[in-house]
């Protein structure tokens, strides 16, 4: 029988897992060790896979009825070199203008930060879709091969990865095993060089102009002088003023 001097006990209430939280328990439950979660803002989740396990992860994460990642909504390379290194000082300046006397580190190998250490220069990111769950991932993989970066294909996974691998091997020169058709997609004829590339000069090897005399377009080596262009006027005015950036009090 119920005392009824004593106060009734609260219910508890269970509050729904979220989205998020749903899709990181359902990969951590079929991945395993297999995948390791990456940074990511909030309402995103990100993992890398190793080269060896790219192709069949990501077939997984589009069979297995909790991901269902039916939908592959894009594919792009990663080019790490120099990843994390300061090129300016631009807390202060002089009168010859910002500082390009940075601390330089090589972003990869035992020798860099933890915070940016990379385990090879060149990576491969996809970005899924589920349909079905109405969630997303986000799954980078680096690659084997040093200089010549080279991963799996996964066209047999998502066909629509034709293209973008196309393209990631045009502006990265990742090469992509077992792919149909793995030529330039989006460089002219005969280019030389992949100019996402990290260490690809900004100004091209090569300048394209029309010839009058030969009346046909010809290619020439580069005429503009390399040169560094960093503002030399700093942004601090009356606009940033504490007064007109801080919130006034009583608003969240």
């Amino acid at each position: 029988m119920t005392n009824p001097t004593e106060a009734p006990a609260e219910a508890v209430v269970e509050v729904p897992a979220t989205p998020v939280a749903r899709l990181k328990a359902a990969l951590a439950e079929r991945f395993g060790e297999r995948v390791k979660a990456l940074p990511a803002v909030a309402g995103e989740v990100a993992i890398e896979v190793t080269a060896a396990d790219w192709r069949a992860v990501c077939a997984e994460l589009r069979d297995a009825p909790e991901l269902c990642f039916e939908q592959l909504v894009d594919l792009s390379g990663i080019d790490y070199l120099h990843y994390g290194i300061a090129e300016w000082k631009t807390e202060s300046a002089t009168r010859s203008g910002f500082s390009r006397g940075g601390t330089r580190f090589v972003g990869l190998g035992a020798d860099a930060p933890a915070e940016t250490a990379q385990s090879a220069r060149y990576a491969v990111v996809v970005h899924l879709l589920s349909v079905t769950h109405n969630w997303r991932v986000r799954v980078q993989c680096p690659c084997a091969g040093g200089e010549v970066p080279i991963i799996d294909s996964i066209i047999e996974v998502w066909p629509s990865a034709n293209w973008y691998e196309r393209e990631a091997f045009d502006l990265y020169g990742i090469l992509f095993n077992d792919h149909p058709d793995l030529r330039r997609i989006l460089t002219d004829y005969g280019f030389i060089g992949h100019p996402f590339r990290k260490d690809f000069p900004l100004a091209g090897y090569v300048e394209v102009r029309y010839d009058p005399n030969r009346q046909r377009v010809v290619y020439e080596p580069v005429s503009i002088e390399p040169r560094v262009v960093v503002p030399k006027t700093l942004r601090d005015d009356n606009r940033y003023a504490p007064g007109l950036t801080a919130r006034p009090a009583g608003r969240g």
